[in-house]
């Protein structure tokens, strides 16, 4: 296991990168479907890491308290190799109830996790919803110019202040990042990277 911090390459009011992903539920997704929401958690995240494990129950509390707020894990691990982390075992987690979020989706080409700079699992990237020009469809995804509603970065860095897997949380910091942008306010925590295993490359 290597262990790895994560690095700031998007900075706070950076447009978030698209993507169009397949999620365990055999649809895919992008950026516009989740233009209903108000701000969007994109956590690059992993099956079998413990640092990433440790958060399972944190993400689906966050997904189940804040109807405003989509939760989607990415999974960029290089499941050749690492074949706990394949998109079977993604969707095994789905439906046993172990991972509840809003969305998990399979980055096999790691092409996402290169775009948004994640470096390890997990890699948490809160962004907040700005509307763009035109009327967003009534089916709650945005059409395909991508000018319905944008995310911004608000917040990239640590969920907690439990830095080790086994150990208990006494401040959330990604709720109260949360609060902030649903507030309409800027988040105050400055930068505090993300620890966990790096994220598993294939070259």
């Amino acid at each position: 296991m290597v262990l790895e911090e994560s690095v700031q390459e998007l900075e706070r009011g950076d447009a978030a990168p698209n993507f169009a992903l397949p999620g365990t539920d055999g649809e895919e997704y992008s950026l516009a479907d989740f233009a209903d929401y108000e701000a969007l958690l994109l956590v690059f995240t992993c099956n079998h890491c413990p640092y990433a494990k440790a958060k399972f129950d944190l993400l689906n509390e966050i997904a189940a308290a804040y109807d405003e707020v989509a939760v989607v894990g990415i999974n960029p691990n290089d499941a050749e190799e690492y074949p706990e982390d394949s998109f079977d075992r993604m969707v095994e987690l789905v439906e046993d109830g172990t991972i509840r979020y809003d969305a998990y989706l399979r980055d096999e080409s790691q092409a996402v996790a290169r775009d948004y700079g994640a470096v390890c699992t997990p890699d948490p990237y809160l962004f907040g919803r700005r509307e763009g020009s035109g009327e967003r469809r009534a089916s709650g995804s945005a059409s395909g110019d991508g000018q319905r509603a944008e995310f911004r970065l608000a917040y990239h860095g640590r969920l907690d202040d439990a830095l080790n897997p086994d150990a208990e949380p006494t401040e959330l910091y990604v709720r109260e990042a949360i609060d902030a942008v649903l507030a309409g306010e800027d988040v105050a925590l400055d930068f505090m990277p993300s620890r966990g295993c790096s994220i598993k490359w294939r070259d």
